[in-house]
């Protein structure tokens, strides 16, 4: 008797998008490039892309709920099946360097959790100077990614587990830091930490750096919409959710807007509890380490509202911060055994197997796990990760390069689904069971506004470097998108060229016999 596949409840599914999208860093960090100021635009990304896009998201995912090549299928149907999978693949791509540099900066979190701090540099196997720093960090995170493929490919059921801790383990963090905060509050008879005077305090940021520059603001507005990324990811999760037809749309919908109101909400609350100068005026506070300098004053603050001496206040604060990591590792964890398998996933399913060499393009009947193609792309990561810890300097700029590339290549895509848009809801016979956007007009609107705020936020991701004077992450900018739309363009087109030939082959030889045959 065959196994009846485990699928997701609404639950698990809301926290795999939670885990996927949501970046509780994004909040300490938006308080330290622009306090209060931060909230208006994450507002404003939120309203100009983020919930349009989630629920464009919810369309696709909804009506081609029986589709399990997810954002490639979308783009397929919306388009046509060359720029699916130029979109596709360039998104992919991106999320290749994206585990290249989580599975090596893993380790920080992991050091925090141990020892209070990160003492990664310090690290060496048995005093072996050949095996230390970056290269024994390198090996570590080889050996941690063959791990995390190996579990991915025994199911969704396993990946499950795993982002339901990671997204349980963000919730915890932000309900410690609402309640906390609020009880604070009422500790302090309402006084906040950092003054809040309204209107002002929304339009003038803290940081001297942002303070009159146009320029920096738009910076952040950049920062505003990247922070919003990922949701697309889980798109091709909708055959594994229970009910996709009323769960999969719902989903969605709660996690936008739980998202867009706990970035505002949470900002808003650090504040409360952390005096902007005081806190983080110190040259020695960088966007590494400033959300473990928040978090330990949020554990410190925390006992000085009720009567704690110094030493208290100090011990609350160190054992905070290992809190904090092991957290920040379990939401770390969570989205990495998701986006090793759920962007290959819509890749492989989306397209035709036969753009793939020898098995690659094969599923496994059982759950459609793309198990030979996760096991190519560990290689490719592992081999990236290798290249890079063991290659010195030259290696070191590289990586360099390819975040630069990745940065907006990442993100571009999103241009593919919002461009794609109309052509989807132009679509007959289709069963809308889940319909945000009523008429093709309101489509077409909001399908300019959400590729219009994306455009604007890329232009200004490639030039803002060159505006500093750094014309390289300029050029590798523009390059990155291109290289990997270029290789996609490349790899369909040839492809294409096979198929035909194939066609005219198979035409010629049924001419033949029915030549022979007359």
């Amino acid at each position: 008797m065959e196994k009846k596949e485990k699928k997701m409840g609404l639950t698990a599914l809301i926290l795999m998008i939670f885990t996927s999208v949501y970046g509780f860093n994004n909040i300490p960090r938006s308080y330290y490039l622009m306090g209060y100021a931060a909230i208006p635009w994450f507002i404003l990304a939120g309203i100009l892309f983020f919930i349009p896009f989630a629920f464009m998201v919810a369309e696709f995912g909804s009506a081609l709920r029986n589709e399990s090549g997810g954002m490639y299928s979308w783009l397929e149907k919306g388009v046509g099946p060359k720029f699916a999978f130029i979109g596709t693949f360039m998104w992919y791509t991106s999320y290749v360097l994206w585990m290249v540099n989580v599975s090596s900066g893993i380790w920080v979190p992991i050091s925090n959790v141990l020892f209070g701090k990160d003492t990664t540099s310090t690290w060496s196997f048995f005093g072996i100077e050949a095996l230390s720093g970056s290269r024994l960090l390198g090996l570590m995170a080889i050996v941690f990614f063959i791990l995390i493929t190996f579990f991915d490919t025994k199911g969704i059921d396993k990946i499950q587990k795993v982002t339901s801790v990671g997204g349980t383990a963000v919730v915890v963090i932000n309900l410690m830091v609402l309640f906390g905060s609020i009880i604070m509050i009422l500790a302090n008879h309402g006084h906040l930490a950092q003054d809040f005077k309204g209107f002002s305090s929304l339009t003038h940021p803290l940081n001297p750096s942002y303070q009159g520059s146009i320029v920096m603001t738009l910076s952040f507005i950049v920062y505003a919409l990247f922070a919003y990324g990922g949701i697309e990811a889980v798109g091709g999760l909708v055959d594994k959710t229970e009910n996709p037809k009323k769960n999969f749309a719902k989903g969605i919908v709660i996690s936008a807007l739980v998202i867009v109101v706990g970035y505002a909400l949470l900002i808003l609350l650090v504040g409360s509890f952390t005096d902007y100068n005081k806190i983080l005026g110190g040259d020695d506070i960088t966007l590494g380490n400033v959300s473990y300098v928040i978090m330990s004053n949020f554990a410190s603050a925390f006992g000085a509202a009720f009567g704690a001496n110094q030493a208290t206040q100090i011990a609350l604060a160190h054992g905070f911060a290992r809190v904090y990591a092991l957290i920040m590792l379990l939401a770390l964890l969570g989205a990495l055994f998701t986006l090793t398998y759920s962007p290959l996933k819509q890749l492989i399913e989306g397209t035709d197997k036969r753009v793939w060499p020898g098995k690659m393009g094969e599923v496994r009947e059982s759950d459609g796990m793309p198990v030979n193609a996760m096991w190519i792309q560990c290689i490719i990561v592992c081999v990236m990760v290798l290249a890079i810890s063991f290659g010195g300097d030259t290696m070191a700029k590289f990586f360099v390069i390819l975040t630069a590339m990745v940065n907006v290549g990442m993100t571009i895509p999103y241009m593919f689904i919002s461009i794609a848009f109309p052509g989807f809801k132009k679509l007959k016979n289709i069963d809308r069971s889940f319909v945000i956007f009523k008429s093709q007009t309101s489509a077409v609107i909001w399908s300019v506004i959400v590729t219009g705020a994306l455009g604007f936020a890329n232009t200004f991701a490639i030039i803002q470097p060159a505006l500093d004077n750094d014309l390289k992450t300029t050029f590798w900018s523009i390059a990155g998108p291109v290289i990997f739309g270029f290789t996609a363009w490349v790899i369909y087109t040839r492809f294409e060229k096979k198929t035909s030939s194939n066609e005219a082959a198979n035409e010629t030889i049924i001419e033949a016999e029915a030549d022979e045959n007359a």
